[in-house]
């Protein structure tokens, strides 16, 4: 058994850590407080392990410090939710502190530790105990409290007691205590502990074993010089797309016309590789956003250098569905999209920063789990001299109310504060249909049943969908309103907005309203109240 933790060891641990994860993943995404099913902390942190394995696969010789920030830097840039941008933070800790240890032992490795748990509770604008903030706490004070230079004492006692703080979270946390549950972020670092101390000890955890989720491999080809095509054109765009064959031959047809070198490949299962010299980034990109979803976008200038004009504007949306994405697109921003029930990376955030040529980017996240994520990626593109505001938009409808009120005449910051003020005095509901039973504000649900969220939080709980859309809209509008803007989703009813339009002429004869038809999965109806 190691008694250092040198690169041997770091890639044994990414190995077994991944593992165990992918085994631990429905475990981990069950243990969501609220029944809403998307942001599941299981899933988000298996993808972003993933890029970080992904991340040091290539650094074949390095010493166990330049494998370390190599894991740390693949795991910033894959973060998905917030659970993976603390994870990220816990390992750029560690990295950090055990910068100049090339084979750290247990008091290396303690103290290190307790310089992640620090660095994570910095990331964390308002860090909350009862999370995975609390268990990294209580596993780096044990680690420390060994004060022995024996790693597996070390890595043991950490276990241990990040095992006994996850089972203290729900005395933390009343929504854990109400659901029954303990944290999930806790229980994802529980298990890549565990790993450690498997690798460092030799014996092997008695977890419950699942089955690792069937994950679909995707072919990549990374190109970054011109080996094609005309000097004309400046920008080489590659990203992967999920879309049908039918969408592909019209993006074929329009990117065509944009530049060349242009190359298309499929892996037969609805996910294409897309590749093309152009001079209108944007376009391409949105012409990708047309035909299905655009992700891992990679933007190079064949000088090396992506080109900015520093007094440009521009806009990054991030949200699920077909409509939405169009609505946004129709605005002017670029839009990323995710797939149900994930969020976009931290490098997929990034690459749209870069690929809108502008000097002055706005990014709307419009999902609480993809706050952190777009915050990490606003960070990464301001060391890059991009002047980046990321407004944490909850709901895609405060970004509709956002873009509304966009001035160019106006000085960035000051148009900024605007466009925040807008989205903040834009009150958003979602409705939706429970996934498993819980104990929430509004009393007990069961699956199947429907559910009216405002501002995050479960207000109706009902059995019919139309009932339950317009008591939300009364409940809504009772504390007054102008403009009311519905977005239906891909499993709403047929004429369900025209019903709702007749329920708010009826009820709330000067009340204006805007629908539109977003194809969000999960939420029949989300709806914004100014």
């Amino acid at each position: 058994m190691p008694d250092s933790l040198d690169a041997v060891a770091v890639r044994q641990w990414c190995a077994l850590g991944l593992d165990a994860l992918r085994r631990h993943q429905r475990e981990i995404d069950d243990l969501n407080v609220y029944p809403v099913p998307d942001g599941d902390t299981g899933t988000n942190l298996v993808l972003t392990v993933s890029a970080a394995v992904e991340a040091i696969a290539v650094h074949r010789e390095a010493i166990a410090p330049e494998l370390l920030r190599a894991l740390a830097r693949g795991a910033l840039l894959g973060a998905r939710g917030n659970s993976g941008v603390i994870l990220s933070q816990l390992l750029r800790g560690l990295a950090d502190g055990l910068a100049t240890s090339p084979s750290p032992g247990g008091l290396a490795f303690a103290a290190a530790l307790v310089a992640a748990a620090d660095a994570a509770y910095r990331a964390v604008a308002v860090p909350a105990e009862g999370t995975v903030l609390s268990v990294a706490r209580a596993a780096a004070t044990a680690a420390a409290e060994t004060e022995s230079d024996d790693l597996a004492v070390v890595v043991r006692a950490a276990a241990a007691a990040a095992r006994q703080a996850l089972a203290r979270t729900p005395e933390q946390l009343p929504a854990l205590a109400r659901a029954g549950v303990v944290d999930a972020g806790g229980r994802g670092l529980c298990v890549l502990l565990d790993a450690l101390a498997e690798v460092v000890t030799g014996v092997t955890g008695t977890d419950e074993v699942y089955p690792p989720p069937k994950r679909s491999v995707v072919a990549r080809e990374r190109l970054r010089v011109r080996e094609a095509g005309s000097t004309e054109f400046a920008y080489e765009v590659q990203y992967l797309l999920d879309a049908s064959d039918t969408a592909v031959e019209k993006l074929r047809a329009t990117l065509g016309g944009l530049g060349d070198s242009l190359v298309v490949v499929g892996t037969g299962d609805g996910t294409w590789n897309v590749h093309v010299h152009v001079n209108d980034v944007g376009g391409a990109v949105e012409a990708g956003v047309v035909a299905g979803r655009p992700y891992r976008i990679a933007v190079t200038r064949f000088d090396d250098q992506v080109g900015t004009d520093p007094d440009a504007r521009a806009v990054v949306v991030l949200c699920v569905g077909d409509g939405i994405a169009e609505l946004f697109a129709a605005e002017g921003a670029v839009v990323v999209t995710a797939s149900a029930g994930g969020t976009p990376s931290t490098a997929e955030i990034l690459a749209a920063i870069r690929a809108t040529g502008a000097g002055n980017v706005v990014v709307l996240p419009n999902d609480p789990n993809a706050a952190s994520v777009a915050a990490a990626a606003a960070t990464e593109a301001r060391a890059e001299k991009v002047n980046t505001a990321v407004i944490r938009t909850r709901s895609p409808v405060q970004a509709l109310a956002a873009l509304a009120v966009r001035d160019p005449e106006r000085r960035f910051d000051d148009d900024v504060i605007e466009m925040a003020e807008a989205a903040g005095a834009c009150r958003y509901g979602e409705v939706t249909v429970a996934s498993r039973a819980a104990l929430t504000v509004a009393g007990p649900c069961e699956p199947g049943d429907v559910l009216a969220l405002i501002e995050g939080e479960v207000n109706l709980i009902g059995k019919d969908l139309g009932t339950v859309c317009r008591d939300l809209l009364d409940r809504m509008l009772s504390g007054g309103g102008e403009l009311v803007t519905l977005v239906t989703g891909e499993n709403a009813p047929d004429g369900l907005a025209g019903e709702l339009a007749g329920h708010l002429e009826r009820r709330w004869k000067f009340v204006e309203m805007q629908a539109h038809e977003g194809g969000q999965p999960h939420y029949p109806l989300l709806v914004g109240v100014e």
